[in-house]
């Protein structure tokens, strides 16, 4: 499993692991029933302290992307989240919209760099 974590990155460790997490399953990289690397193993693979990595899978689980089974370890249940409205949804797109508007993008330009990771996220998805 390709996951990377970025010392520069704001976002917390356990987070990015999240994220990378999410955008596999999204892509079909990561399909339901596919197991994810031990929390000891994967944080000896990032160098990250397990308990980054246990928050991690946790906040997949209550997300409900993944199953943690003591002794068996976790799962991916599904690829769609648990229930959130689309108000909840369009908040980070618009903080990340945000950042690129005051960052001085042309608008065709940020129509452009969303179709693109749009695409990149989709390579390989149903």
């Amino acid at each position: 499993m390709l996951i990377k974590v970025d010392t520069d990155d704001r976002r917390p460790i356990y987070q990015q692991i999240v994220d990378e997490i999410k955008a596999l399953i999204a892509g079909g990289r990561l399909r339901e029933g596919a197991t994810l690397p031990p929390v000891r193993q994967l944080a000896a693979d990032l160098g990250v302290n397990l308990n980054t990595v246990a928050t991690a899978y946790r906040e997949l689980q209550n997300e409900g992307l993944i199953t943690i089974r003591h002794g068996s370890g976790a799962v991916v249940a599904s690829r769609t989240l648990n229930e959130k409205t689309e108000g909840e949804l369009r908040k980070p797109l618009r903080a990340a919209l945000t950042q690129l508007v005051l960052s001085d993008i042309p608008r065709a330009e940020i129509m452009k760099i969303v179709a693109d990771e749009l695409r990149g996220l989709l390579k390989g998805a149903k």
